[in-house]
């Protein structure tokens, strides 16, 4: 079976004056198609910026990430930004709608900058805003949604490009308990049904025994 994402030995570090911070340092880690996978780890630790490496959006200081076949290492900007586009979907702790558009051209958007045509990104939205259950708040702007519908407005735009693997950072975080298990459940529930990989950080240990591996980051690398 073909990883979706495999890191090699990669490691990041930045300098703040004289002193030279080790963040990630020497990690392995593979990742293969249907997989959930928890990151934990205490704040400051790291969770954020593995998900960010993970996701293209730095570099490692040293190191390979390989997406779908791909190495990170040489792309260029344009090149990176089309490859994060047709494999990978994010999800944050803050759902960062589009405050101006409605539901429904929140989650058309990927795929107008993807180049489809209006109506072709029309029906994939409807689709995957019924499938998240809110096919009925399609002309609602985000600050007439709530929390919960938001984040699953959030989830449904990550998902209508259909990505091999899912990065959610603390997704739940902002949402009351009720709110938080009916996303996680939604983002297992649509993994699975997509056959895609899904990496969610967290510091939630009940979040964490939901997903199939759970690892920890302490030191820069898993333990």
């Amino acid at each position: 079976m073909n990883s979706i994402i495999k890191c090699r030995k990669i490691s990041y570090h930045y300098n703040d004056g004289t002193n030279n911070n080790q963040i990630i340092n020497n990690l392995d880690l593979v990742v293969q198609p249907a997989e959930s996978i928890a990151i934990l780890g205490q704040s400051g630790c790291g969770k954020s910026t593995l998900l960010n490496l993970l996701g293209g959006m730095d570099k490692p200081t040293q190191g390979q990430i390989v997406i779908n076949k791909t190495d990170l290492n040489g792309l260029s900007e344009s090149q990176m930004t089309e490859l994060r586009a047709d494999n990978l979907g994010f999800v944050y702790q803050f759902h960062h709608l589009l405050k101006d558009f409605n539901a429904l051209k929140n989650v058309m958007m990927p795929l107008l900058i993807q180049g489809e045509s209006q109506a072709q990104a029309q029906t994939k939205a409807l689709e995957i805003l019924t499938t998240v259950g809110l096919d009925h708040r399609l002309n609602h702007l985000p600050s007439e949604l709530s929390g919960g519908e938001r984040q699953r407005i959030a989830i449904a735009r990550a998902l209508v490009t259909k990505p091999n693997c899912l990065l959610a950072d603390e997704p739940t975080g902002n949402l009351d308990n009720k709110n938080a298990i009916e996303v996680l459940n939604l983002m297992i529930e649509l993994n699975q049904a997509h056959d895609s990989a899904l990496i969610i950080v967290t510091h939630d240990e009940k979040i964490a025994k939901k997903m199939q591996r759970v690892l920890v980051l302490e030191n820069g690398r898993f333990n």
